[in-house]
């Protein structure tokens, strides 16, 4: 009795030890992510002293070294909204359906091959693919389509696709492999084919994880930052063809900051337009996360 006595005391120790452990961990990440937005604000917020905030984001022109300077980034928030478009309409069908594909209708011995190809093609760098959409890519784009650069919002949101698709294939494979094996069976023991049961079963039932994919893949394709200033062309204006070169918000910081005067205009305006970057991506994370949400209920109470 003495001694399971001491040995449960040693283990309600280990617990408080781990649950302590992870808690402060948890509290770590907090921390230093409201220590980065603080700061991110601190150095962004000055600029709005010199411009409005209507005319920042408003404002079509971006000329932040001209005398006197203009900062406008309406250019650069629709060349951001255009690439990740885009490039999610190429990037979500081909990653949910290749998914599909792999979990329900590929044999053993293909799905033993070709996942670990879409995994290595997810922890490919970014600068990578980059300078295989301006070696390869935008020649090709240019010579074929004859257009006056290929480096321009189709070309980046194609690499941007090509980035998003592994991240998206993987989670979902793995969303889809969730689901129980008895609502598969039930499905089928009631004279259901397999693509009705994939259609009717297995998606609504996966939907929630599938969700979470394609959210983390338009995550990276918004916040991408090497291959939009490698290929995207880099003129600040609003495109108005698929073909037109653009200059989305993470490559206007990357290309500029190292040329902004410490604590100048041009400094707080590129923090100003990351604060713009970050409210993006939370109001985006914020809204997936509320339809991934309703459709985990939504599945469940379908099923």
């Amino acid at each position: 009795m003495e001694k399971s006595a001491q040995g449960g005391k040693r283990r309600r120790r280990a617990e408080k030890l781990i649950r302590f452990t992870f808690f402060g961990v948890a509290l770590a990440s907090i921390m230093i992510l409201a220590l980065i937005v603080v700061f991110l604000f601190m150095e962004g917020l000055p600029i709005f002293s010199k411009v409005s905030v209507k005319d920042f984001i408003f404002g079509s022109l971006w000329y932040p070294t001209d005398d006197p300077p203009d900062f406008g980034i309406f250019a650069l928030i629709m060349g951001s909204v255009a690439v990740t478009i885009v490039s999610s309409v190429m990037s979500i069908p081909l990653g949910v359906l290749t998914a599909l594909y792999l979990a329900e209708a590929a044999s053993f011995r293909v799905r033993q091959w070709v996942k670990p190809v879409v995994e290595l093609l997810a922890a490919l760098p970014s600068v990578v693919i980059g300078f295989f959409g301006m070696v390869i890519v935008a020649p090709f784009l240019q010579d074929i389509l004859d257009i006056p650069t290929g480096l321009n919002l189709f070309n980046a949101s194609l690499m941007l696709a090509f980035m998003s698709i592994p991240t998206i294939c993987s989670i979902s494979e793995d969303a889809i492999f969730g689901v129980p094996i008895e609502l598969k069976e039930a499905s089928l023991a009631l004279g259901a084919t397999h693509w009705e049961t994939i259609a009717r079963v297995i998606i609504p039932a996966s939907i929630s994880g599938i969700c979470t994919a394609v959210i983390l893949g338009m995550s990276r394709a918004i916040g991408e930052t090497m291959v939009v200033l490698m290929v995207a062309g880099g003129a600040a204006m609003v495109p108005s063809f698929l073909f037109d070169p653009v200059r989305p918000m993470p490559a206007s910081i990357a290309a500029e900051m190292a040329e902004a005067p410490f604590r100048g205009d041009h400094y707080y305006a590129l923090f100003a337009t990351g604060i713009v970057l970050f409210l993006f991506t939370l109001i985006f994370n914020m809204v997936a996360e509320y339809i991934s949400n309703k459709y985990r209920q939504v599945g469940a109470a379908t099923l």
